[in-house]
């Protein structure tokens, strides 16, 4: 089925009709600017749709090719990189991180687990020092920055989001285990997105042409629908949720390209919805096409198992599941059939991307209409619109 309407194109499947219709009602009833959507079926890619602007200044057009921005989204491509190299032997989830990176163990965190950092649970959720851009892109100036550092809670006991340390930590972790010395970027790009041919970067390559990367239009208006906790951490400069939104130093010159440029396996990825639906996809079918472990497979699909103070975040003050750096349903959950078995990760600003392996589905969204509000973004209105048409599809 081809689609040449006003604000969209692409492709679905037969049957898939009503993700098509929701995608277009996105754009005159939910203000979409710009957007892509993909999903896949048993290994077959059954929606790719794009439309409306890559930039509404300009009004240039969402191109097949444009590249969105991921924000908070990145945290799934990141873990699936993790577990790979898990899953090919180069370290053990429970073994401690300082086994093979010794000077991690400092202040505390001789007990750190591989496992720790993916589910949240290291209690290195921000950092108690402002870094600067020479520093992040410098892997081992960031390395003893995240070394020094002092946990905020006894490792395992609680998790609280690490907003932008959750992939910092792994990067600098698989450097020390790969055999050619690669960061988390770099591993992604040579094992996951080369083999699966998903245009997915973790440092966006300077030779990437700017006017392929779609602008972001933030929404400042929009009706929170999170609890209160959530707002008084983002009003209180003090909590961990705003000390960790001063990670991440100000890119030079204040654009968005500076920004991607760094690697930022938590926060700053660019990349096709085709490539994360891609990625999704494969998950979904047991990830044999990239050779995860079978255990580690049956561990992303069981259900979420809480640390011992349970599934309130401790940075966020909501209550979020999480399983080796993905997000699991919970009641009210924006993803999932109701068998549970789905996992994902979503982002500030709308985006979102999940495997369903009780249907053989990867999916993936992004807009570059963001939304700032949306810290729990299982509420966005475009989104649960497209998943929603997608399941009565199935």
């Amino acid at each position: 089925m081809k689609l040449e309407v006003r604000e969209v194109r692409g492709d679905v499947a037969e049957g898939y009709g009503k993700v098509a219709d929701a995608f277009a009602r996105n754009f005159t009833e939910h203000g979409e600017i710009g957007a892509a959507c993909a999903v896949y079926r048993d290994g077959r890619r059954v929606v790719d749709l794009w439309g409306g602007y890559r930039d509404g200044r300009i009004q240039a057009p969402w191109m097949r090719d444009t590249l969105a921005f991921w924000a908070s989204s990145t945290k799934g491509m990141a873990a699936t990189a993790v577990l790979l190299a898990a899953s090919r032997g180069l370290f053990d989830l429970d073994e401690p991180v300082a086994r093979w990176w010794p000077e991690f163990a400092k202040h505390g965190k001789e007990g750190i687990t591989v496992r720790h950092l993916l589910s949240h649970r290291a209690g290195l959720a921000a950092l108690d020092r402002q870094i600067d851009y020479a520093t992040v892109a410098d892997p081992e100036a960031l390395e003893e920055v995240l070394a020094a550092q002092r946990p905020w809670w006894q490792p395992g006991r609680r998790h609280g989001y690490h907003s932008t340390t959750f992939g910092w930590c792994e990067s600098m972790l698989l450097r020390r285990v790969d055999p050619e010395g690669r960061t988390l970027g770099r591993y992604f790009a040579d094992e996951v997105a080369a083999p699966l041919a998903a245009e997915f970067y973790l440092g966006l390559p300077d030779e990437i042409p700017g006017d392929r990367v779609a602008a972001r239009h933030i929404a400042f208006v929009h009706r929170p629908t999170f609890g209160w906790r959530l707002v008084a951490n983002m009003c209180n400069p003090r909590s961990l949720l705003m000390r960790s939104g001063r990670d991440l130093p100000p890119p030079r010159g204040g654009t968005l390209r500076e920004y991607v440029r760094l690697e930022i396996p938590a926060a700053s990825g660019i990349g096709q919805a085709r490539a994360v639906a891609r990625v999704y996809g494969a998950l979904a079918t047991g990830g044999t096409e990239l050779g995860m472990h079978p255990v580690i497979m049956r561990e992303l699909a069981a259900p979420a198992t809480p640390p011992p103070e349970g599934f309130r975040d401790a940075v966020l003050g909501v209550d979020v599941a999480r399983t080796l750096g993905f997000v699991k349903p919970l009641k009210g959950s924006w993803f999932g059939s109701p068998a549970g078995r789905a996992f994902g990760h979503d982002g500030a600003g709308g985006s979102g991307g999940f495997a369903d392996p009780d249907v053989g589905v990867g999916f993936a969204y992004a807009p570059n209409r963001m939304r700032p509000w949306h810290l729990r973004t299982h509420d966005d209105p475009r989104k649960s619109a497209l998943i929603n048409a997608l399941y009565e599809a199935l």
